[in-house]
């Protein structure tokens, strides 16, 4: 079967107000009908998480792929931008108009440990998925960015909250702080009013940086260092105006004073025109001698700080 180039379409589409009012409404979707998704499935992940000690740790990180990062600090466990779906994009009947996923997520929803926070960047369909939204417990908390809380507001969660860049919240022993990001909110061309953020996550002893989806900035040189930087390092080529490079992410992680860094936003889905190892490859070179505080490479892989 020939693959479809959504790229073209969607450049395509953008230019048209029908379209683009269509994209809307069948991009609210809950995916219940999209059985042709399940053919052609993607490769298993590579890695195997081990949840066993998962509750123990301060701590702790899986890369479920994509921008889903299953996340422990603070005795609070986060699920970032989940997207557990073959497919990311319109509903079309049986269908997602999207791209596919190239590798299976890491953990199946009915496989992830009790969440504490479902944690949102913003609108776009690989970050804010609706269909992978409705599986999840609804009495998990959600914090997502301004302007966003039409496309969950129908889905039943108890607890939903819109956050702008400045705003703080505490959950439980958490302070989330929206911060700026260098992006784009709008998920369907003409909806520009939406938000998009990166996230600061604090306890008392740790600090997590949660980068979502951004070009280059510099404005990370403002924060108190962080333990653990989450930046993604994809699709840059040619969309370099709203994704950093992996050099300049490694600048922006390091401007973070990141200890250790997580790259993200890779080997998924294709959304972009670079080869798929090629974020990665250039990352470590960037780092250089200093790769070793790249701590997670492969969907599925887990980390944890001990001390």
């Amino acid at each position: 079967m020939k693959k479809v180039d959504w790229r073209r379409f969607t450049d395509w589409a953008k230019k048209y107000p029908l379209p683009l009012r269509a994209a809307d409404w069948l991009g609210r979707g809950r995916g219940r009908l999209r059985l042709l998704d399940q053919l052609n499935a993607p490769v298993p992940a590579p890695r195997r998480p081990d949840l066993t000690r998962w509750h123990d740790q301060q701590l702790g990180a899986i890369w479920i792929g994509h921008a889903t990062i299953l996340l422990r600090i603070g005795e609070m466990t986060i699920l970032t931008d989940p997207v557990m779906v073959n497919r990311v994009g319109v509903g079309l009947g049986l269908l997602t108009g999207g791209p596919r996923r190239l590798v299976a997520p890491a953990l199946g929803v009915r496989e992830l440990p009790p969440l504490d926070l479902i944690l949102i960047s913003h609108a776009h369909f690989d970050h804010l998925d609706r269909p992978t939204l409705t599986q999840l417990p609804k009495n998990v908390p959600v914090i997502t960015a301004h302007h966003t809380m039409d496309l969950i507001r129908d889905l039943g969660f108890r607890r939903a909250t819109e956050m702008q860049w400045g705003e703080r919240l505490q959950l439980g022993p958490l302070r989330i702080t929206a911060i700026e990001a260098n992006h784009w909110g709008a998920r369907t061309f003409t909806d520009c009013h939406r938000g998009y953020n990166a996230y600061l996550i604090e306890t008392d002893h740790r600090r997590v940086l949660y980068g979502g989806d951004s070009a280059y900035h510099d404005r990370y040189r403002d924060l108190e260092k962080v333990d653990l930087g989450i930046v993604g390092i994809g699709a840059y080529d040619p969309y370099i105006a709203a994704h950093a490079t992996p050099e300049q992410a490694w600048t922006m992680a390091n401007h973070a004073r990141a200890a250790h860094i997580l790259p993200m936003h890779h080997s998924t889905f294709r959304l972009s025109h670079e080869p798929m190892n090629e974020p990665l490859e250039r990352l470590l070179t960037a780092a250089g001698r200093d790769e070793g505080r790249i701590i997670i490479r492969q969907v599925g892989e887990q980390w944890r700080l001990d001390n």
